[in-house]
């Protein structure tokens, strides 16, 4: 995201990793027109803090959003869509996610279901609602090949997605429903760079890391700040050669 200002939309935008993407999107030297902070909750407590970078930075507007709620999203895209107009969106980054640490043994219909809702249905709807307004960035755009200055979905994923890499990683995070949402929105992303190649919209999983946030739990190996701060260096290396591509916040390429 060099010279010309983008427009970005983060989901899960009120703490956590998203948080941190907004302060340093704001904060950073990548201009961003519009940066769009959905939240489930945007005036509750645990959104003060993404009010407080609100207020500092008027190019940050906040929007209600559950992605687990299709209704919601249409009704997000309907107002992103006023605000961006015929230049679209250049950036949506899927970050919101939902963690259910049961085993096999102890997984239920429900705990599944909501997992599963908020981590790949929630990302699958948020890629169809706003593929208009992605569309239009593309369109608006004068970058050739792809990029995320121009038009791109970053999913954020985990490498407890990979299969290959179960053996060793189950004996510390079992967590089953969570690992299979993650494995479905891997094959989603590698199926919708496929499928919109042609329009030239790049799609691309990043691993944060094992991060101290309230959903990596104390035990992370690395901080919030740390994790974004090379996230964001890998979207803006981003090109057509990255488009599917599986990789961490180091620029790594993981395992399917």
């Amino acid at each position: 995201m060099a010279a010309q200002p983008v427009t970005v939309l983060i989901t899960g935008a009120n703490r956590g990793l998203g948080l941190e993407m907004v302060k340093q999107m704001v904060e950073g030297k990548c201009p961003v027109k519009k940066l769009f902070a959905c939240c489930r909750d945007p005036n509750g407590p645990k959104a003060e803090a993404l009010q407080a970078l609100a207020k500092k930075h008027p190019n940050v507007h906040i929007i209600r959003l559950d992605v687990a709620d299709l209704g919601s999203i249409k009704q997000c895209s309907q107002q992103v869509g006023a605000q961006v107009g015929t230049g679209g969106l250049n950036l949506l980054i899927n970050n919101a996610a939902y963690l259910d640490k049961s085993t096999v043994q102890k997984t239920t219909a429900e705990g599944m279901q909501t997992t599963l809702n908020t981590n790949l249905m929630g990302p699958m709807y948020m890629t169809q609602e706003f593929l208009p307004h992605l569309r239009a960035a593309v369109k608006a755009s004068k970058i050739p090949g792809m990029s995320t200055r121009k038009a791109a979905v970053v999913n954020i994923t985990s490498f407890l997605g990979s299969m290959q890499l179960v053996k060793d990683t189950f004996s510390i995070f079992t967590y089953i429903p969570y690992r299979i949402s993650k494995a479905g929105l891997n094959m989603l992303t590698v199926c919708a760079a496929e499928e919109l190649k042609k329009d030239e919209i790049l799609f691309s999983l990043l691993h944060p890391g094992w991060v101290r946030t309230d959903m990596g739990g104390e035990e992370g190996e690395i901080d919030a700040p740390e994790s974004v701060t090379g996230m964001l260096s890998v979207m803006e290396s981003l090109t057509e050669k990255q488009n599917a591509a599986f990789l961490d916040y180091k620029g790594k390429t993981l395992p399917w």
